[in-house]
């Protein structure tokens, strides 16, 4: 189902852009390489997905796109896809996965690889056609969480990828796992609500204390600072955008998230055949000029 309006934003985050958002809700798929023309059409007709995930840059981009231009993104919207932009940044320091650790945030100059990389995301947004109030969502992959270092490290980056996201009109978007990026947003955006907040978030004062020394209490209450939206990957084939067990009721509610319930699972409709993540929506997707 297409929703042609978002409404008022996540309790944890504030948008600088003022337009309105094209919201989907419905299944999506994301595979790591752009699918051919013949697959979407196939798949349009035939699957029960409604829109597609699409990795538009950054450099840990783990697979070649050897379709995907203006025109294509133009011909996927043209048959009715609603598209997920995503960007493969800087990767924790203690990311899990080996493919992801060609490019690592530094601890020192995490916020100035944010603000980097925020703006190389624009960038590719824009080569591709999505206009701004399209949301960019940053590929934050599994890490292991420690809340200290790599955390913070983390944070500073995202954060300040998102103020450059929002500087040139883009909605910002998170995705990562449910035990690592998220549970990390989840604890700083809860950091500095109140004590009842931060129990909720299960943030313990240690953690809490981190945050505030490392300036990042102060920097996430900046307009802009964290994420509109959020993606966040538990594959408990729960088809719910809910926020089981990854977000309390009130975070990034109202049309502010993405679920991926299943990873790499293969699937064939309409005679064509591809491996994919399925996920679950209820979020702003792309605004194709």
């Amino acid at each position: 189902m297409f929703v042609p309006a978002l409404v008022s934003p996540t309790e944890a985050a504030a948008s600088t852009w003022r337009g309105v958002p094209q919201v989907f809700h419905g299944q999506a798929f994301d595979t790591c390489s752009a699918p051919d023309s013949a697959l979407l059409r196939a798949w349009r007709q035939s699957s029960p997905y409604g829109a597609l995930g699409l990795y538009i840059g950054g450099g840990n981009r783990a697979c070649s796109q050897p379709h995907l231009n203006r025109g294509y993104v133009h011909a996927a919207a043209a048959m009715g896809w609603r598209l997920l932009p995503l960007y493969v940044g800087a990767q924790a320091p203690c990311v899990t996965d080996a493919h992801a650790r060609t490019s690592r945030i530094s601890s020192w100059k995490a916020f100035g690889q944010g603000q980097s990389d925020g703006q190389d995301a624009v960038r590719a947004a824009r080569s591709l056609g999505l206009a701004p109030g399209s949301p960019v969502y940053l590929d934050m992959e599994a890490y292991s969480r420690d809340r200290g270092k790599c955390s913070l490290a983390v944070l500073r980056y995202t954060t300040s990828w998102s103020r450059a996201v929002h500087a040139a009109g883009y909605l910002s978007g998170f995705y990562s796992s449910a035990d690592s990026g998220v549970a990390d947003l989840v604890s700083l955006a809860a950091t500095g609500r109140g004590p009842a907040a931060e129990w909720r978030a299960g943030v313990d004062p240690a953690e809490a204390g981190q945050y505030r020394e490392a300036g990042l209490t102060r920097a996430a209450q900046q307009v802009g600072a964290l994420p509109d939206v959020i993606w966040y990957a538990r594959w408990d084939h729960r088809s719910s955008t809910d926020g089981y067990r990854a977000l309390g009721q009130s975070q990034w509610a109202g049309h502010h998230r993405v679920h991926q319930y299943v990873g790499n699972t293969t699937e064939s409709h309409g005679g064509r055949t591809a491996m994919i993540d399925r996920n679950a929506v209820d979020a702003p997707v792309a605004v194709v000029e």
